[in-house]
């Protein structure tokens, strides 16, 4: 396999994160031993695979998954929850300019139904993953950010027919979002919180109940075309299948296939999750609102209340998979999390863990068949906004590769183009980072 980090990165045992501590009893599913045939064969236990795989078993195909580790122990059980849109890092005029007026509305309707469809998958099975309120606050940073919310809500009203709630300074505080470094607030009334490793879990055990065979442990160390289909090698055994979708995101390997190769960007998120704060805590810093949130850095911090009392923040950052690197990344995080939130200082760190988000070289999503490549299947590159949009996605291609018809976008049908100088890549986001740290403006210093 060939990965851009550093081995620590990709270490097969479970992150010490908040939401495996309350799922204290992880699926062990086991490897595959031997050779098998299937009509799909899905690498990638995650929202996206898993959902492929329940609409094509759903359709009366023969479905096994393949998973390096085991269900959730990926991108998809170490998110912060966040069930609402995104996709892309693409503005909206950006997306107007790649696909048109319609493309753009077309993939604001996809942003919604993935909403809805995980929403509607929870709630039919009686999975207990909501987390909160319908709805997610985006904060401004700075006076100048908060200028231009009206612009964008404006331009929302015009593109999509979408009113949202603008929150003015004086106001944050009565609305339950004060802090130090918020300016104002635009409320958007789609997405909620989830418990991640819940709803992936219910997947897994849902998808098993339809006659999914799932295999844990199991790497995927090679990929060939074969008589009518594909030959995928691991460790004990092969599965020879008519179709694959590859559905590992961010983790990835460059040559699982070679076309992947230089497409994707890796890049790490890390979270925090506090002791439970009491009523006191909250009312002194002010914020108690109970929805999701995040601010409009490029480099964001996203957080937000959960059930049990306890504060979850996450933000962007770090370049290195290292041990080394990892213990500066919490440090970083907590420093970050201090400066917004001062007033809970002394709320220490119960859970802090990091894994990756994906960046496209066209910083959209790609759901589709590969080019060239007749019955090989991606879907990869959430932006970190992956619960929603890698559910639907999944949900969709599992159709396209059964012959239906699929509510996939033209922007997600776009081959993502190559990085420059891909092997770079890391330096690239090194650069990049360094940029957004300009323009995202200082974060508030604690007064004295």
């Amino acid at each position: 396999m060939r990965r851009l980090y550093e081995a620590p990165a990709y270490d097969p045992s479970w992150p010490r994160s908040h939401w495996r501590a309350s799922h204290p009893a992880p699926l062990d599913l086991p490897p595959l031993d031997g050779e098998t045939k299937a009509d799909i064969a899905v690498i990638g236990s995650g929202f996206a695979g898993l959902n492929a795989a329940l609409e094509a078993a759903a359709s009366g195909a023969n479905v096994i998954v393949l998973e390096a580790v085991q269900p959730g122990w990926g991108a998809s059980g170490r998110n912060g929850g966040f069930c609402g849109y995104g996709g892309t890092k693409l503005s909206d005029k950006a997306i107007v300019s790649r696909v048109g007026l319609e493309g753009a509305r077309d993939f604001r309707d996809f942003q919604c139904a993935a909403i809805a469809h995980v929403g509607q998958l929870i709630d039919a099975n009686g999975w207990n993953a909501r987390q909160g309120p319908d709805g997610e606050a985006v904060l401004a940073q700075s006076p100048r950010v908060w200028a231009g919310f009206a612009a964008e809500a404006q331009d929302l009203h015009d593109l999509y027919g979408e009113r949202v709630d603008l929150i003015p300074p004086q106001a944050l505080r009565e609305r339950g979002m004060a802090g130090p470094g918020f300016h104002g607030a635009l409320m958007l009334d789609q997405g909620f919180p989830v418990d991640p490793m819940a709803y992936v879990e219910g997947l897994a055990r849902l998808a098993i109940a339809k006659g999914v065979r799932i295999c844990g442990n199991t790497h995927v160390t090679g990929m060939t075309q074969a008589d009518r289909g594909w030959r995928l090698t691991t460790a004990a055994g092969a599965v020879l299948a008519r179709k694959i979708l590859v559905a590992t995101n961010g983790y990835s390997s460059d040559n699982l296939p070679n076309w992947i190769g230089g497409r994707n960007l890796p890049a790490f998120s890390a979270v925090l999750v506090t002791r439970p704060l009491t009523e006191a805590e909250r009312q002194d810093q002010g914020y108690t609102d109970p929805h999701m949130a995040f601010d409009a850095r490029k480099l964001l911090h996203y957080f937000r209340h959960l059930p049990d009392g306890r504060f979850l923040f996450g933000m962007r950052g770090g370049t290195s998979g290292t041990a080394e690197a990892h213990e500066r990344m919490k440090i970083a995080v907590r420093a970050h999390f201090e400066a917004l939130f001062p007033a809970w200082a002394a709320a220490e760190t119960e859970h802090s863990w990091s894994g990756f988000v994906c960046l496209t070289g066209s910083l959209a999503p790609f759901v589709g068949e590969v080019p060239g490549a007749s019955g090989l299947y991606a879907a990869f590159g959430w932006h970190g906004s992956g619960v929603a949009a890698a559910s639907y996605s999944g949900q969709q291609v599992g159709r396209l590769m059964t012959g239906r018809t699929a509510h996939l976008p033209a922007l997600v049908r776009v081959v993502p183009r190559r990085f420059p100088l891909p092997a770079f890549r890391r330096l690239w986001l090194r650069l990049a980072y360094a940029g957004y740290g300009l323009t995202d403006g200082a974060l508030p210093r604690p007064e004295r």
